[in-house]
């Protein structure tokens, strides 16, 4: 018997006996306010969120935060009179030069600030990966306290895409040098509507 097949052999001797995992395993996180948890923990990330009553306020504030800006998609019908293009494309490559994509998020996340988007709500995946500003529209019912919840709610299967996207782009290195926008969105706004 060689070393190698000893160790293994002793490896193999010495296992733990095999435990029953846990049938349903799930933590419970409590907020007082799921919004304000989403909102500060966003900020905390490096986005902006703002509470607003309706679509037009939306409006307002991007005409605000983006005046004359160009190459704009939306994928909300509501929205639409501000894009000047749009996401569905054959070949991803023709949003190179996307610089602001306004998307709805059907589901997030209090304690982490993300927000799960999928194919339905993307014609062309790499959309919100590569604009240069990234906005996403939800509703403060569907904040959600943590990932278990929010994954009791999505059904991955039922498109061939999904993501969970929280905050804008960043990367930073061993020196502690953080720098936003480095492989994807250099802002992220989202728009909390009631």
């Amino acid at each position: 018997m060689t070393t190698r097949e000893k160790i293994l052999a002793n490896i193999k001797a010495n296992q733990p006996d095999l435990r029953p995992l846990p049938e349903q395993f799930t933590f419970v996180s409590t907020f007082p306010d799921l919004t304000k948890q989403f909102i500060d923990v966003l900020t905390f990330v490096g986005g902006r969120a703002l509470v607003v009553p309706d679509y037009a306020a939306i409006r307002s504030d991007l005409e605000t935060q983006y005046p004359n800006l160009t190459s704009v998609a939306t994928t909300i019908p509501e929205l639409a009179d501000l894009a000047d293009r749009t996401m569905v494309v054959s070949d991803p490559h023709e949003l190179a030069d996307l610089n602001l994509a306004i998307i709805e998020g059907p589901v997030a996340v209090a304690e982490n600030a993300a927000i799960w988007v999928d194919e339905t709500q993307l014609p062309q995946r790499v959309a919100p990966m590569i604009t240069q500003y990234l906005v996403i529209v939800i509703r403060q019912s569907t904040l959600v306290p943590n990932m278990h919840d929010a994954y009791k709610r999505l059904k991955v299967d039922t498109t061939g895409f999904g993501t969970f996207i929280c905050g804008p782009s960043k990367t930073a290195d061993i020196e502690q040098s953080l720098v936003i926008g480095a492989h994807g969105a250099r802002s992220l706004t989202v728009y909390l509507l009631p």
